[in-house]
């Protein structure tokens, strides 16, 4: 990969991404450990939508420190990304902002993918009203969790395609560099299609566009006030 900027003094594991991929792997391995028989770490801490009795207000941002217990790729390739492409924001906002805009896109997706889940429950509540599915079908929609930092990562991800937007990317198995302002405008694409189509494969795709939105918004907002920090 290579970007048009390098700032002085660059780290390469700057200290909120740093400790962001250790809390995210020590929460990974209390939920394939503890939270298999001791404590209900997913139960607890990831997102379930509003209407399910499972659901907790703190699990809007305690969701994206959550990944699939069965799926080691799920936050591998999560903290990967996070690292790729938030060390050099990191560098460049320094830590206190760089946390802030991570957080705030990881609590965009959730708003966002709540929306979308809204839509899907109340389809699902007209076909239980009219006797096309039972009750234990809908209760088993309503505690789907939402686990993962991808909403956050896609805003990081956004951010950093926002900025240098003519940096290559070498993105597997395209044989060949991508701009980075091209592979944000694929993913979103991809993650429309995916987000409207039936059979979504458990990936949740307005989290990815919600956080990328609210990336993007929050940018051109920081931009507008302080036009000496952002390119």
């Amino acid at each position: 990969m290579r970007t048009e900027f390098r700032p002085g003094g660059y780290n390469s594991l700057p200290v909120v991404i740093k400790n962001l991929v250790i809390i995210n792997g020590i929460v990974w391995l209390s939920q394939i450990t503890i939270g298999r028989n001791l404590f209900p770490v997913d139960d607890t801490f990831a997102l379930f939508y509003v209407d399910s009795e499972k659901f907790r207000p703190w699990q809007m941002l305690t969701y994206m420190f959550l990944h699939s217990p069965e799926n080691f790729f799920h936050i591998l390739f999560n903290m990967f990304a996070l690292w790729m492409f938030g060390s050099t924001l990191e560098n460049l906002w320094g830590p206190g902002r760089f946390l802030t805009f991570y957080l705030l896109c990881g609590l965009g997706a959730a708003l966002v993918h709540m929306g979308a889940l809204w839509f899907d429950i109340s389809e699902a509540r007209k076909l239980l009203n009219a006797g096309a599915i039972d009750g234990m079908t809908f209760q088993a929609l309503l505690d789907v969790p939402t686990m993962g930092a991808s909403g956050a990562v896609m805003g990081i991800f956004a951010a950093f395609a926002y900025t240098f937007p003519n940096s290559q990317l070498f993105i597997l198995p395209i044989p060949f560099p991508v701009k980075a302002k091209w592979a944000l405008a694929g993913l979103v694409v991809f993650d429309l299609i995916g987000g409207i189509s039936s059979n979504r494969g458990g990936v949740a795709h307005f989290a990815h566009l919600g956080g990328a939105a609210v990336g993007i918004i929050l940018l051109m907002f920081w931009n507008r006030r302080s036009r000496d920090n952002f390119y």
